[in-house]
């Protein structure tokens, strides 16, 4: 009876085992590396220097839909606004391709959006303190 009772412990931990190893798979790899995700990565960066005075001065947020958002366009100089959206497109326009090459990456395209999801809130979680978020439909200072 105790070796039977052994086996099913064994058989049971590695059902528990593989269903993790499973769950793991399904959520995909964030962190994967390829020549678009990379590239991608860096104009960000390169932009993220001329975004974060805004952040700090709360002209731009962080959408909860994973994008960054003009949230105080009266504290943008009407002489720089254009440029400033024109940025703020751009980094849009990079956020949305980061998680759709995130997720072909995993060979899962249909992923997209749950990689958008899971980045808009890496990105408020990660948003410096006074910098604006959006949190249930509404805007707050971090």
């Amino acid at each position: 009876m105790n070796r039977f009772y052994l086996f099913l412990r064994r058989v049971g931990a590695l059902v528990v085992g593989f269903a993790l190893a499973v769950s793991v798979h399904a959520q995909g790899n964030l962190e994967i590396d390829t020549p678009a995700i990379s590239a991608l990565k860096q104009s960000m960066q390169k932009r993220h220097g001329q975004l974060a005075p805004l952040y700090a001065a709360g002209a731009v947020g962080l959408a909860s839909d994973g994008s960054v958002a003009l949230r105080d366009a009266g504290s943008v100089p009407l002489a720089q606004r254009a440029q400033v959206n024109s940025m703020i497109a751009a980094e849009n326009a990079d956020r949305a391709a980061l998680y759709r090459e995130i997720a072909r990456a995993n060979d899962h395209p249909e992923w997209e959006a749950d990689v958008r999801r899971t980045f808009a809130q890496r990105w408020i979680d990660r948003a410096q303190p006074g910098w604006w978020v959006q949190r249930g439909g509404n805007w707050v200072r971090k």
